[in-house]
């Protein structure tokens, strides 16, 4: 029998040809690093006819030895992370607030609601920083937060809004059906199941957040890109240009990995926890009918205890 029921398993032949792909693609690959490798290394002429190291000579590095770049360094990460995280928490509450508008019954309530989330989807977030900034006069740290919690608690609300739209109708019907009102509903029984469902969306735009933290070079914010890039690239001179973009785009890539794998770790504990761990506990997964068993179980409690009432 083939090992899997959509497609039959690969014969001798597409084996061979399957391991001589991959053997090209490698190769290719390790050429394309080779050559960019030897671009980068290879000497520069500069413009007052002296001939500079390549990319990865010593004398482009030496500045990591000063204490005081890495103390540089670490501020705008700070900054970063500082930013980040403030508009990471103002995007989820938005989406939140955003989701319930536009999942409301009334009319009056969605239309206006859409046509701002549209708005905010297709303004681009470097002209929302330039507008909060100089309209509000707000400084450049809420022109990076406030700009990036609305851009992307508007992406988020619509995740959430698709993650509500998924869920089977028996959820809100067995809420309402014990006296919930219906943003008791909503916020009790929906959206944590929503959220769980749209986890990876809502990650992945966080993600995207982290690294649109470095529009606010462009609005003066101090950020990562900025003290290296910028500040210590001119204080430094351009000769350790690239070396300050290297250690910038490690940087950038260790936060967003690590992002990443907390979400997944995240993902995979909620899961297990939804399923009852590695115990194998039986668990219930839908709150809804948790909730209507133990009213259930409390009515007949006191049914059992009160004679008359039955």
């Amino acid at each position: 029998m083939s090992g899997s029921v959509l497609f039959d398993a690969p014969g001798p032949k597409a084996r061979r040809l399957s391991l001589i792909l991959s053997i090209v693609v490698g190769i290719l690959i390790l050429a394309g690093l080779y050559w960019l490798y030897t671009i980068l290394a290879a000497p520069r002429p500069s413009s007052g006819g002296i001939t500079l190291p390549g990319m990865f000579d010593p004398s482009r590095w030496d500045v990591f030895a000063n204490p005081d770049v890495w103390t540089f360094i670490w501020g705008g990460v700070v900054r970063t992370l500082q930013a980040a995280a403030a508009a990471a928490v103002l995007a989820l509450i938005l989406g939140v607030v955003f989701a319930l508008l536009r999942t409301a019954k009334s009319a009056w309530i969605r239309t206006p609601t859409t046509v701002i989330l549209e708005f905010v989807r297709g303004m681009p977030v470097l002209l929302m920083m330039l507008f909060i900034l100089l309209g509000f006069s707000s400084g450049a740290y809420w022109a990076v937060v406030l700009a990036l919690g609305l851009y992307n608690g508007a992406i988020i609300g619509e995740a959430l809004r698709a993650g509500l739209a998924s869920l089977p109708r028996g959820q809100r019907e067995a809420g309402l059906s014990l006296g919930l009102r219906e943003l008791q509903t909503r916020m009790l029984i929906e959206f944590p199941q929503a959220f769980r469902q749209m986890l990876p969306i809502i990650v992945a735009q966080l993600v995207v957040l982290l690294k649109d933290t470095s529009l606010g070079y462009i609005v003066g914010y101090p950020e990562l890109i900025r003290s290296t890039m910028n500040n210590l690239a001119s204080f430094y001179g351009n000769r350790y240009l690239f070396s300050f973009f290297a250690v910038t785009l490690v940087i950038y890539l260790i936060m967003n990995l690590t992002l990443s794998w907390v979400a997944r770790w995240l993902s995979k504990h909620t899961d297990s926890a939804r399923r009852g761990g590695k115990a194998g506990k039986e668990v219930p997964v839908d709150p809804a009918l948790a909730i209507a068993q133990a009213s259930a179980a409390a009515r007949q409690s006191e049914a059992g205890g009160n004679p008359g009432a039955r």
